[in-house]
Protein backbone atom coordinates (compact mmCIF):
# COMPACT_ATOMS: atom_id res chain seq x y z
CA UNK A 1 0.00 0.00 0.00
CA UNK A 2 1.37 3.29 -0.95
CA UNK A 3 1.40 6.15 1.37
CA UNK A 4 -1.18 9.29 0.10
CA UNK A 5 0.30 11.43 -1.69
CA UNK A 6 1.17 14.97 0.21
CA UNK A 7 -2.00 17.12 0.19
CA UNK A 8 0.34 20.70 -0.99
CA UNK A 9 3.05 21.45 -3.14
CA UNK A 10 5.90 21.94 -0.97
CA UNK A 11 7.03 18.15 -0.07
CA UNK A 12 6.41 17.09 -3.94
CA UNK A 13 8.45 19.87 -5.19
CA UNK A 14 11.98 17.67 -4.63
CA UNK A 15 10.44 14.45 -5.30
CA UNK A 16 12.82 12.35 -7.41
CA UNK A 17 11.31 10.15 -10.36
CA UNK A 18 12.09 7.18 -8.17
CA UNK A 19 9.63 8.60 -5.65
CA UNK A 20 6.69 9.26 -7.68
CA UNK A 21 6.80 6.19 -10.46
CA UNK A 22 5.22 3.65 -8.09
CA UNK A 23 1.95 5.59 -7.81
CA UNK A 24 1.45 5.69 -11.90
CA UNK A 25 2.53 1.78 -11.97
CA UNK A 26 -0.49 1.21 -9.05
CA UNK A 27 -2.86 2.99 -11.43
CA UNK A 28 -1.53 1.34 -14.50
CA UNK A 29 -2.69 -1.98 -12.95
CA UNK A 30 -5.45 -0.73 -11.15
CA UNK A 31 -9.17 -2.45 -12.32
CA UNK A 32 -10.52 0.29 -14.80
CA UNK A 33 -14.44 -0.25 -14.96
CA UNK A 34 -17.69 1.73 -14.83
CA UNK A 35 -17.62 1.14 -10.93
CA UNK A 36 -14.00 2.73 -10.71
CA UNK A 37 -13.38 4.54 -13.21
CA UNK A 38 -14.02 8.56 -11.40
CA UNK A 39 -12.12 7.21 -8.80
CA UNK A 40 -9.34 6.48 -10.87
CA UNK A 41 -9.66 9.42 -12.75
CA UNK A 42 -9.98 11.56 -10.25
CA UNK A 43 -6.56 10.18 -8.75
CA UNK A 44 -4.93 9.94 -11.88
CA UNK A 45 -6.22 13.98 -11.97
CA UNK A 46 -4.52 14.11 -8.30
CA UNK A 47 -0.80 12.97 -9.58
CA UNK A 48 -0.95 15.05 -12.68
CA UNK A 49 -1.67 18.10 -11.01
CA UNK A 50 0.80 17.50 -8.57
CA UNK A 51 3.74 17.47 -11.71
CA UNK A 52 1.54 20.22 -13.14
CA UNK A 53 1.93 22.53 -9.95
CA UNK A 54 5.86 21.68 -9.52
CA UNK A 55 6.06 22.26 -12.95
CA UNK A 56 4.71 26.08 -12.56
CA UNK A 57 6.16 27.22 -9.77
CA UNK A 58 9.29 26.41 -11.13
CA UNK A 59 8.89 27.73 -14.37
CA UNK A 60 7.19 30.68 -12.23
CA UNK A 61 10.77 31.29 -10.27
CA UNK A 62 13.19 30.76 -13.02
CA UNK A 63 10.53 34.12 -15.10
CA UNK A 64 10.71 36.28 -11.57
CA UNK A 65 14.39 36.21 -11.47
CA UNK A 66 16.30 35.05 -14.84
CA UNK A 67 19.79 35.27 -12.93
CA UNK A 68 19.05 32.59 -10.69
CA UNK A 69 21.46 29.57 -11.39
CA UNK A 70 19.82 27.08 -8.33
CA UNK A 71 16.43 27.63 -9.53
CA UNK A 72 17.18 27.61 -13.64
CA UNK A 73 19.33 24.05 -12.42
CA UNK A 74 16.11 22.82 -10.69
CA UNK A 75 14.28 23.86 -13.30
CA UNK A 76 16.53 21.91 -16.06
CA UNK A 77 16.45 19.12 -13.57
CA UNK A 78 12.57 18.64 -13.75
CA UNK A 79 12.28 18.68 -17.40
CA UNK A 80 15.73 16.26 -17.89
CA UNK A 81 14.93 13.93 -14.73
CA UNK A 82 10.95 14.33 -14.22
CA UNK A 83 9.70 15.39 -17.11
CA UNK A 84 10.34 13.04 -19.74
CA UNK A 85 9.42 9.84 -17.68
CA UNK A 86 6.49 11.63 -16.42
CA UNK A 87 4.91 12.25 -20.14
CA UNK A 88 5.58 8.10 -20.92
CA UNK A 89 3.65 7.34 -17.72
CA UNK A 90 0.88 9.67 -18.77
CA UNK A 91 0.93 8.33 -22.08
CA UNK A 92 0.08 4.97 -20.69
CA UNK A 93 -2.72 6.06 -18.09
CA UNK A 94 -4.18 7.55 -21.31
CA UNK A 95 -3.78 4.16 -23.22
CA UNK A 96 -5.53 2.40 -20.57
CA UNK A 97 -8.76 4.78 -20.54
CA UNK A 98 -9.14 4.99 -24.33
CA UNK A 99 -8.88 1.02 -24.14
CA UNK A 100 -11.46 0.78 -21.55
CA UNK A 101 -13.80 2.48 -23.75
CA UNK A 102 -15.67 4.70 -20.80
CA UNK A 103 -16.95 8.06 -21.55
CA UNK A 104 -17.27 9.61 -18.17
CA UNK A 105 -19.91 12.42 -18.03
CA UNK A 106 -17.99 15.77 -19.36
CA UNK A 107 -15.07 13.49 -21.37
CA UNK A 108 -16.29 14.26 -24.39
CA UNK A 109 -14.20 16.89 -25.80
CA UNK A 110 -11.29 15.53 -23.00
CA UNK A 111 -11.31 12.21 -24.33
CA UNK A 112 -10.77 13.58 -28.32
CA UNK A 113 -7.70 15.71 -26.98
CA UNK A 114 -6.35 12.20 -25.21
CA UNK A 115 -7.30 10.13 -28.22
CA UNK A 116 -4.64 12.98 -30.35
CA UNK A 117 -2.71 13.21 -27.78
CA UNK A 118 -2.32 9.57 -28.26
CA UNK A 119 -1.68 9.20 -31.24
CA UNK A 120 1.21 12.18 -31.40
CA UNK A 121 3.02 10.32 -28.85
CA UNK A 122 6.73 9.28 -29.29
CA UNK A 123 8.96 8.38 -26.72
CA UNK A 124 11.55 9.03 -28.90
CA UNK A 125 10.29 13.42 -28.25
CA UNK A 126 10.40 13.64 -24.68
CA UNK A 127 14.04 14.54 -24.85
CA UNK A 128 13.31 16.72 -27.63
CA UNK A 129 10.03 18.62 -25.96
CA UNK A 130 12.41 18.84 -22.93
CA UNK A 131 15.18 20.29 -25.02
CA UNK A 132 12.87 22.69 -26.95
CA UNK A 133 11.75 24.32 -23.34
CA UNK A 134 15.38 24.66 -22.80
CA UNK A 135 15.91 26.61 -25.57
CA UNK A 136 12.99 28.78 -24.66
CA UNK A 137 14.21 29.60 -21.06
CA UNK A 138 17.63 30.48 -23.31
CA UNK A 139 15.92 33.04 -25.62
CA UNK A 140 14.36 34.47 -22.30
CA UNK A 141 17.12 34.48 -20.76
CA UNK A 142 18.72 36.76 -23.62
CA UNK A 143 15.80 38.80 -23.92
CA UNK A 144 15.81 39.75 -20.00
CA UNK A 145 19.54 40.55 -19.91
CA UNK A 146 19.13 43.72 -22.35
CA UNK A 147 19.90 46.70 -20.55
CA UNK A 148 20.74 50.12 -21.20
CA UNK A 149 21.67 53.17 -19.60
CA UNK A 150 19.10 56.09 -19.40
CA UNK A 151 18.81 58.81 -17.40
CA UNK A 152 21.22 58.10 -15.66
CA UNK A 153 20.45 54.36 -14.81
CA UNK A 154 20.86 50.98 -15.90
CA UNK A 155 17.02 50.13 -17.50
CA UNK A 156 15.24 46.85 -18.70
CA UNK A 157 14.37 47.88 -22.66
CA UNK A 158 10.50 47.50 -20.33
CA UNK A 159 11.62 50.04 -18.05
CA UNK A 160 12.42 52.31 -20.94
CA UNK A 161 8.64 52.02 -21.90
CA UNK A 162 7.13 55.51 -20.33
CA UNK A 163 10.26 57.57 -20.92
CA UNK A 164 8.37 57.52 -24.55
CA UNK A 165 5.33 59.43 -23.33
CA UNK A 166 7.53 62.35 -24.05
CA UNK A 167 6.00 65.27 -26.66
CA UNK A 168 10.27 65.49 -27.14
CA UNK A 169 9.82 63.60 -30.41
CA UNK A 170 14.22 64.14 -30.42
CA UNK A 171 13.95 62.47 -27.34
CA UNK A 172 11.74 59.25 -28.38
CA UNK A 173 14.04 59.11 -31.46
CA UNK A 174 16.95 58.74 -29.46
CA UNK A 175 15.53 56.40 -26.87
CA UNK A 176 14.17 54.48 -29.45
CA UNK A 177 17.45 53.84 -31.20
CA UNK A 178 19.27 53.21 -27.99
CA UNK A 179 16.84 50.44 -26.93
CA UNK A 180 17.01 49.26 -31.16
CA UNK A 181 20.70 48.90 -31.18
CA UNK A 182 20.69 46.89 -27.58
CA UNK A 183 18.20 44.35 -29.59
CA UNK A 184 20.69 44.22 -32.46
CA UNK A 185 23.28 42.78 -30.09
CA UNK A 186 21.67 40.16 -29.84
CA UNK A 187 21.23 39.45 -33.38
CA UNK A 188 23.40 36.26 -33.69
CA UNK A 189 22.43 34.60 -30.48
CA UNK A 190 18.75 34.80 -31.52
CA UNK A 191 19.77 33.37 -34.68
CA UNK A 192 21.63 30.90 -33.56
CA UNK A 193 19.15 29.83 -30.95
CA UNK A 194 16.46 29.98 -33.56
CA UNK A 195 18.08 27.70 -35.87
CA UNK A 196 18.26 25.16 -32.97
CA UNK A 197 14.82 25.32 -31.93
CA UNK A 198 14.08 24.78 -35.73
CA UNK A 199 15.91 21.66 -35.58
CA UNK A 200 14.57 20.37 -32.71
CA UNK A 201 10.72 20.86 -34.08
CA UNK A 202 11.11 19.37 -37.41
CA UNK A 203 12.48 16.60 -35.98
CA UNK A 204 9.60 16.11 -33.64
CA UNK A 205 7.56 16.09 -36.45
CA UNK A 206 9.53 13.86 -38.21
CA UNK A 207 9.32 10.81 -35.57
CA UNK A 208 5.58 11.44 -34.94
CA UNK A 209 5.14 10.93 -38.86
CA UNK A 210 4.79 13.97 -40.23
CA UNK A 211 7.90 14.29 -42.43
CA UNK A 212 9.30 17.99 -42.50
CA UNK A 213 5.48 19.64 -42.04
CA UNK A 214 5.69 20.77 -38.33
CA UNK A 215 2.75 22.33 -38.88
CA UNK A 216 0.52 19.61 -38.95
CA UNK A 217 1.93 18.27 -36.17
CA UNK A 218 1.39 21.68 -34.14
CA UNK A 219 -1.99 21.92 -35.57
CA UNK A 220 -2.96 18.62 -33.52
CA UNK A 221 -1.13 19.20 -30.75
CA UNK A 222 -2.56 21.90 -30.00
CA UNK A 223 -6.12 20.07 -30.39
CA UNK A 224 -7.01 22.65 -33.22
CA UNK A 225 -10.34 20.69 -34.31
CA UNK A 226 -12.49 23.60 -35.42
CA UNK A 227 -10.79 25.21 -38.27
CA UNK A 228 -7.45 24.83 -40.53
CA UNK A 229 -5.02 26.66 -41.78
CA UNK A 230 -6.77 28.11 -44.61
CA UNK A 231 -9.23 29.18 -42.30
CA UNK A 232 -6.22 31.06 -40.35
CA UNK A 233 -4.80 32.37 -43.74
CA UNK A 234 -8.96 33.31 -44.73
CA UNK A 235 -8.75 35.51 -41.21
CA UNK A 236 -5.82 37.17 -42.34
CA UNK A 237 -7.32 37.91 -45.71
CA UNK A 238 -10.26 39.75 -44.14
CA UNK A 239 -7.77 41.72 -41.49
CA UNK A 240 -6.41 42.81 -45.23
CA UNK A 241 -9.83 43.81 -45.99
CA UNK A 242 -11.33 45.19 -43.33
CA UNK A 243 -8.90 45.95 -40.75
CA UNK A 244 -6.28 47.60 -42.26
CA UNK A 245 -7.91 50.09 -43.76
CA UNK A 246 -9.16 51.20 -40.03
CA UNK A 247 -5.30 51.04 -38.94
CA UNK A 248 -4.57 53.58 -41.49
CA UNK A 249 -7.39 56.12 -40.79
CA UNK A 250 -5.59 55.77 -37.33
CA UNK A 251 -2.31 56.38 -38.79
CA UNK A 252 -4.12 59.37 -40.51
CA UNK A 253 -5.18 60.78 -37.70
CA UNK A 254 -1.68 60.55 -35.86
CA UNK A 255 0.02 62.32 -38.65
CA UNK A 256 -2.34 65.08 -38.62
CA UNK A 257 -2.18 65.74 -34.89
CA UNK A 258 1.28 65.59 -35.13
CA UNK A 259 1.75 67.13 -37.70
CA UNK A 260 4.42 65.07 -39.49
CA UNK A 261 4.46 64.43 -42.97
CA UNK A 262 5.49 60.67 -42.58
CA UNK A 263 5.20 58.53 -38.95
CA UNK A 264 8.10 56.55 -37.80
CA UNK A 265 8.76 53.79 -35.58
CA UNK A 266 9.30 56.32 -32.34
CA UNK A 267 5.84 57.45 -32.96
CA UNK A 268 4.40 54.59 -32.38
CA UNK A 269 6.05 52.84 -29.94
CA UNK A 270 3.74 49.64 -28.47
CA UNK A 271 2.53 51.44 -25.26
CA UNK A 272 2.82 55.25 -26.63
CA UNK A 273 -0.47 56.81 -27.70
CA UNK A 274 0.62 59.81 -30.02
CA UNK A 275 -2.05 61.84 -29.11
CA UNK A 276 -1.52 61.39 -25.42
CA UNK A 277 0.00 64.73 -23.60
CA UNK A 278 0.40 64.67 -21.11
CA UNK A 279 1.09 60.60 -20.55
CA UNK A 280 -1.31 58.88 -18.69
CA UNK A 281 -0.63 58.38 -14.90
CA UNK A 282 -2.78 55.36 -13.63
CA UNK A 283 -0.97 55.19 -10.75
CA UNK A 284 2.30 56.03 -8.74
CA UNK A 285 3.15 53.60 -5.99
CA UNK A 286 3.25 50.29 -7.12
CA UNK A 287 0.68 48.95 -4.71
CA UNK A 288 -1.91 51.25 -6.51
CA UNK A 289 -2.05 48.69 -9.52
CA UNK A 290 -3.47 45.74 -7.84
CA UNK A 291 -5.81 47.27 -5.33
CA UNK A 292 -7.49 49.31 -7.79
CA UNK A 293 -7.89 46.53 -9.98
CA UNK A 294 -9.46 44.95 -7.14
CA UNK A 295 -12.40 47.22 -6.83
CA UNK A 296 -13.03 47.65 -10.44
CA UNK A 297 -13.33 43.68 -10.34
CA UNK A 298 -15.85 43.81 -7.23
CA UNK A 299 -17.95 46.14 -9.59
CA UNK A 300 -17.86 44.10 -12.37
CA UNK A 301 -19.34 41.56 -10.49
CA UNK A 302 -18.47 40.90 -6.81
CA UNK A 303 -17.49 37.18 -7.03
CA UNK A 304 -14.52 38.34 -9.00
CA UNK A 305 -14.22 40.91 -6.77
CA UNK A 306 -13.41 38.62 -4.42
CA UNK A 307 -11.20 35.65 -6.52
CA UNK A 308 -8.81 38.73 -7.11
CA UNK A 309 -8.92 39.74 -3.58
CA UNK A 310 -7.85 36.17 -2.54
CA UNK A 311 -4.80 36.11 -4.99
CA UNK A 312 -3.98 39.56 -3.65
CA UNK A 313 -4.07 38.12 0.18
CA UNK A 314 -2.29 35.33 -0.61
CA UNK A 315 0.33 37.02 -2.49
CA UNK A 316 -0.28 35.49 -5.92
CA UNK A 317 1.19 38.42 -7.72
CA UNK A 318 4.61 39.73 -9.18
CA UNK A 319 3.68 42.67 -10.86
CA UNK A 320 6.73 45.53 -10.65
CA UNK A 321 9.65 45.37 -13.77
CA UNK A 322 12.69 45.03 -12.44
CA UNK A 323 16.16 43.78 -14.50
CA UNK A 324 16.92 40.18 -14.44
CA UNK A 325 12.90 39.45 -14.83
CA UNK A 326 11.97 37.45 -18.33
CA UNK A 327 9.90 39.30 -20.46
CA UNK A 328 6.14 39.51 -21.02
CA UNK A 329 3.18 38.90 -18.62
CA UNK A 330 1.69 35.88 -17.84
CA UNK A 331 -1.00 33.93 -15.44
CA UNK A 332 -0.17 30.31 -14.57
CA UNK A 333 -2.21 28.02 -12.63
CA UNK A 334 -1.61 26.05 -9.35
CA UNK A 335 -3.43 23.26 -9.64
CA UNK A 336 -3.09 21.59 -6.17
CA UNK A 337 -4.11 24.81 -4.80
CA UNK A 338 -6.38 25.97 -7.08
CA UNK A 339 -4.97 29.47 -7.33
CA UNK A 340 -3.64 31.09 -10.40
CA UNK A 341 -0.35 33.66 -10.39
CA UNK A 342 0.12 36.76 -12.56
CA UNK A 343 2.99 37.82 -13.35
CA UNK A 344 3.78 41.36 -15.20
CA UNK A 345 6.58 43.57 -16.02
CA UNK A 346 4.71 47.17 -14.71
CA UNK A 347 5.93 50.37 -15.08
CA UNK A 348 3.42 52.98 -14.04
CA UNK A 349 1.76 52.83 -17.91
CA UNK A 350 -1.93 52.66 -19.20
CA UNK A 351 -0.93 49.57 -20.69
CA UNK A 352 -0.09 48.22 -16.89
CA UNK A 353 -4.20 48.73 -16.43
CA UNK A 354 -5.28 46.70 -19.95
CA UNK A 355 -2.33 43.85 -18.53
CA UNK A 356 -3.64 43.78 -15.28
CA UNK A 357 -6.87 43.18 -16.54
CA UNK A 358 -5.97 41.16 -19.00
CA UNK A 359 -4.58 38.50 -16.75
CA UNK A 360 -7.29 38.37 -14.13
CA UNK A 361 -9.69 37.30 -16.93
CA UNK A 362 -7.02 34.56 -17.31
CA UNK A 363 -7.50 33.99 -13.50
CA UNK A 364 -10.71 33.73 -13.14
CA UNK A 365 -11.06 31.06 -16.18
CA UNK A 366 -8.66 29.41 -13.06
CA UNK A 367 -11.32 30.21 -10.35
CA UNK A 368 -14.02 29.03 -12.38
CA UNK A 369 -13.23 25.64 -13.50
CA UNK A 370 -11.81 24.90 -9.82
CA UNK A 371 -15.36 22.50 -9.85
CA UNK A 372 -14.30 20.45 -12.41
CA UNK A 373 -13.46 17.17 -11.32
CA UNK A 374 -10.46 16.04 -13.46
CA UNK A 375 -7.98 17.72 -14.47
CA UNK A 376 -8.29 16.63 -18.12
CA UNK A 377 -11.32 19.00 -18.11
CA UNK A 378 -9.83 22.26 -16.89
CA UNK A 379 -7.95 23.81 -19.88
CA UNK A 380 -10.02 25.15 -22.73
CA UNK A 381 -8.68 25.79 -25.71
CA UNK A 382 -6.32 28.90 -26.28
CA UNK A 383 -8.69 30.24 -28.37
CA UNK A 384 -11.27 30.57 -26.17
CA UNK A 385 -8.94 30.95 -22.95
CA UNK A 386 -8.15 34.66 -24.45
CA UNK A 387 -11.59 35.29 -24.36
CA UNK A 388 -11.28 35.61 -20.59
CA UNK A 389 -8.90 37.56 -20.70
CA UNK A 390 -9.55 39.83 -23.64
CA UNK A 391 -13.64 40.41 -22.92
CA UNK A 392 -12.36 41.05 -19.15
CA UNK A 393 -10.58 44.30 -20.41
CA UNK A 394 -13.55 45.59 -22.25
CA UNK A 395 -16.08 44.70 -19.51
CA UNK A 396 -14.18 46.69 -16.76
CA UNK A 397 -14.34 49.58 -19.02
CA UNK A 398 -16.67 51.83 -17.15
CA UNK A 399 -15.50 51.17 -14.43
CA UNK A 400 -11.53 52.81 -14.87
CA UNK A 401 -12.65 56.16 -13.41
CA UNK A 402 -11.71 57.09 -9.77
CA UNK A 403 -15.18 57.49 -8.32
CA UNK A 404 -16.03 54.06 -9.05
CA UNK A 405 -12.23 53.33 -7.13
CA UNK A 406 -10.47 52.79 -10.56
CA UNK A 407 -7.21 54.88 -12.42
CA UNK A 408 -8.44 57.75 -14.23
CA UNK A 409 -10.89 60.89 -14.38
CA UNK A 410 -13.09 61.26 -16.94
CA UNK A 411 -11.63 62.75 -19.53
CA UNK A 412 -8.29 60.39 -18.87
CA UNK A 413 -10.51 57.27 -18.58
CA UNK A 414 -11.91 58.60 -21.94
CA UNK A 415 -8.11 58.75 -23.11
CA UNK A 416 -7.26 55.32 -21.70
CA UNK A 417 -10.10 53.63 -23.62
CA UNK A 418 -9.72 55.44 -26.84
CA UNK A 419 -5.98 54.35 -26.47
CA UNK A 420 -7.41 50.84 -25.71
CA UNK A 421 -9.39 50.56 -28.29
CA UNK A 422 -7.32 51.85 -31.31
CA UNK A 423 -4.64 49.46 -30.15
CA UNK A 424 -6.97 46.85 -30.67
CA UNK A 425 -7.88 47.87 -34.53
CA UNK A 426 -3.63 48.32 -34.89
CA UNK A 427 -3.46 44.77 -33.39
CA UNK A 428 -5.08 42.72 -35.71
CA UNK A 429 -2.67 43.58 -38.27
CA UNK A 430 0.42 42.80 -36.44
CA UNK A 431 -1.23 39.62 -35.58
CA UNK A 432 -1.68 39.00 -39.09
CA UNK A 433 1.91 39.12 -39.65
CA UNK A 434 3.04 36.95 -36.89
CA UNK A 435 0.58 34.36 -37.67
CA UNK A 436 1.24 34.46 -41.32
CA UNK A 437 4.87 34.41 -40.96
CA UNK A 438 4.99 31.31 -38.55
CA UNK A 439 2.73 29.73 -41.63
CA UNK A 440 5.92 30.15 -44.11
CA UNK A 441 8.12 29.15 -41.70
CA UNK A 442 6.81 25.76 -41.35
CA UNK A 443 5.79 25.31 -45.13
CA UNK A 444 9.62 26.65 -46.10
CA UNK A 445 11.47 25.10 -43.10
CA UNK A 446 15.01 24.67 -44.88
CA UNK A 447 14.33 28.48 -46.40
CA UNK A 448 13.49 29.48 -42.74
CA UNK A 449 16.67 27.84 -41.44
CA UNK A 450 18.36 30.18 -42.56
CA UNK A 451 17.55 33.91 -40.81
CA UNK A 452 18.20 36.33 -43.44
CA UNK A 453 14.94 34.35 -45.45
CA UNK A 454 13.32 35.04 -42.27
CA UNK A 455 14.08 38.55 -42.17
CA UNK A 456 13.29 39.11 -45.91
CA UNK A 457 10.14 37.46 -44.77
CA UNK A 458 8.89 39.39 -42.20
CA UNK A 459 9.52 42.72 -43.86
CA UNK A 460 7.58 41.96 -46.62
CA UNK A 461 4.45 40.55 -44.33
CA UNK A 462 5.07 43.91 -42.40
CA UNK A 463 4.70 46.07 -45.53
CA UNK A 464 1.37 43.68 -46.74
CA UNK A 465 -0.40 44.33 -43.11
CA UNK A 466 1.63 47.52 -41.74
CA UNK A 467 1.94 50.34 -43.92
CA UNK A 468 1.60 53.74 -42.71
CA UNK A 469 4.92 53.79 -40.76
CA UNK A 470 8.24 55.19 -42.30
CA UNK A 471 10.89 52.55 -42.08
CA UNK A 472 13.57 53.97 -43.67
CA UNK A 473 17.05 53.77 -42.56
CA UNK A 474 15.91 51.03 -39.87
CA UNK A 475 15.76 48.15 -42.05
CA UNK A 476 17.82 45.65 -39.63
CA UNK A 477 15.22 46.79 -37.44
CA UNK A 478 11.95 46.55 -39.29
CA UNK A 479 13.63 42.77 -40.42
CA UNK A 480 14.29 41.51 -37.00
CA UNK A 481 10.87 42.17 -35.72
CA UNK A 482 10.26 38.24 -35.41
CA UNK A 483 13.03 38.36 -32.66
CA UNK A 484 11.20 40.28 -30.63
CA UNK A 485 8.19 38.14 -30.60
CA UNK A 486 8.14 35.88 -27.87
CA UNK A 487 5.34 33.65 -28.97
CA UNK A 488 7.75 32.65 -32.20
CA UNK A 489 10.20 31.22 -30.35
CA UNK A 490 8.61 29.97 -27.44
CA UNK A 491 4.97 28.83 -28.25
CA UNK A 492 4.98 28.17 -31.89
CA UNK A 493 1.97 28.72 -34.21
CA UNK A 494 0.66 29.99 -31.23
CA UNK A 495 -0.46 33.63 -31.86
CA UNK A 496 -3.61 33.77 -33.65
CA UNK A 497 -5.78 32.95 -30.85
CA UNK A 498 -5.22 36.09 -29.71
CA UNK A 499 -6.96 37.68 -32.74
CA UNK A 500 -9.45 35.31 -32.40
CA UNK A 501 -10.41 35.73 -28.65
CA UNK A 502 -10.69 39.57 -29.78
CA UNK A 503 -13.50 38.97 -32.05
CA UNK A 504 -14.56 37.04 -29.32
CA UNK A 505 -14.29 39.64 -26.74
CA UNK A 506 -15.74 42.36 -28.77
CA UNK A 507 -19.30 40.22 -29.00
CA UNK A 508 -19.34 39.69 -25.53
CA UNK A 509 -18.79 43.62 -25.10
CA UNK A 510 -21.49 44.86 -27.13
CA UNK A 511 -23.86 42.34 -25.72
CA UNK A 512 -22.47 43.94 -21.90
CA UNK A 513 -23.72 47.11 -23.66
CA UNK A 514 -27.33 46.31 -24.07
CA UNK A 515 -27.11 44.61 -20.70
CA UNK A 516 -24.06 44.12 -18.47
CA UNK A 517 -24.62 41.94 -15.76
CA UNK A 518 -26.80 39.35 -18.41
CA UNK A 519 -23.51 39.59 -20.30
CA UNK A 520 -21.20 38.63 -17.31
CA UNK A 521 -23.08 36.37 -16.58
CA UNK A 522 -22.91 34.30 -19.92
CA UNK A 523 -18.92 34.95 -19.54
CA UNK A 524 -18.70 33.53 -16.51
CA UNK A 525 -21.05 30.05 -17.86
CA UNK A 526 -18.94 30.51 -20.53
CA UNK A 527 -15.64 30.17 -18.09
CA UNK A 528 -16.75 27.69 -15.94
CA UNK A 529 -17.05 24.87 -18.51
CA UNK A 530 -13.30 24.81 -19.12
CA UNK A 531 -12.42 22.55 -21.45
CA UNK A 532 -15.37 19.95 -21.81
CA UNK A 533 -17.11 21.70 -24.96
CA UNK A 534 -15.97 22.41 -28.09
CA UNK A 535 -15.18 25.93 -29.65
CA UNK A 536 -18.26 27.26 -30.86
CA UNK A 537 -19.88 25.87 -28.15
CA UNK A 538 -18.19 27.99 -25.94
CA UNK A 539 -18.07 31.08 -28.10
CA UNK A 540 -21.84 30.83 -28.39
CA UNK A 541 -22.60 30.13 -23.97
CA UNK A 542 -20.40 33.17 -23.97
CA UNK A 543 -22.57 35.21 -26.41
CA UNK A 544 -20.35 35.18 -29.59
CA UNK A 545 -19.97 33.52 -32.15
CA UNK A 546 -17.33 31.89 -33.54
CA UNK A 547 -16.44 33.00 -37.38
CA UNK A 548 -13.27 34.98 -38.19
CA UNK A 549 -14.89 36.47 -42.41
CA UNK A 550 -15.45 39.77 -43.67
CA UNK A 551 -18.26 40.56 -42.94
CA UNK A 552 -17.83 40.04 -39.20
CA UNK A 553 -14.98 42.13 -39.27
CA UNK A 554 -16.34 45.06 -40.79
CA UNK A 555 -18.97 44.60 -37.83
CA UNK A 556 -16.42 44.67 -34.89
CA UNK A 557 -14.61 47.28 -36.59
CA UNK A 558 -17.73 49.12 -36.80
CA UNK A 559 -18.51 49.25 -33.40
CA UNK A 560 -15.03 50.03 -32.34
CA UNK A 561 -15.25 53.21 -34.37
CA UNK A 562 -18.08 54.20 -33.38
CA UNK A 563 -17.12 53.86 -30.00
CA UNK A 564 -13.65 55.62 -30.51
CA UNK A 565 -15.53 58.74 -31.83
CA UNK A 566 -18.38 59.01 -29.16
CA UNK A 567 -15.15 59.02 -27.00
CA UNK A 568 -12.95 61.57 -28.64
CA UNK A 569 -16.48 63.88 -28.34
CA UNK A 570 -15.45 63.70 -24.63
CA UNK A 571 -12.71 65.27 -24.53
CA UNK A 572 -11.77 69.16 -24.25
Amino acid sequence: MLPPLPTTIDPFITWPWDKIAPYYDELATRPLNAETVHQWLTDWSYLSSLLWERFSRLNVAKTVDTSDEAIEQAFNHFLEAIFPPAQAAEQRLRLKLLQSGLEPEGMAQPLRKIRTDVALFRQENLPLLAEERKLDAQYDKIIGAQTVEWAGQERTLTGLKPFYNTSNRATRAQIWRLKSARQLADREAINANWQKLLEVRLQQAANAGFGQDYRAYRWQALHRFSYTPEDAKAFGHAIEVAVVPAAQRIYAQYRAELGVAQLRPWDVEEDRDPLSFPALTPYTEPDELDAKAEAIFWRVDPQLGEYFATMRQEKLLDLPNRKGKAPGGYCTAFPIAKRPFIFMNAVGSARDVNTILHEAGHAFHVFETARLPYIHQLRADMEFNEVASMAMELLAAPYLTANEGGYYTEIDAARHRIQHLQKIILFWPYMAVVDNFQHWVYENPTAAMDPANCDATWSALWQRFMPGVDWSGFEAELATGWHRKQHIHGSPLYYIEYGMAQVGAIQVWRNALQDQPQAVARYRRALSQGGTLPLPDLYEMAGARFAFDVPIMQGVVALLEETIAALQAMLP
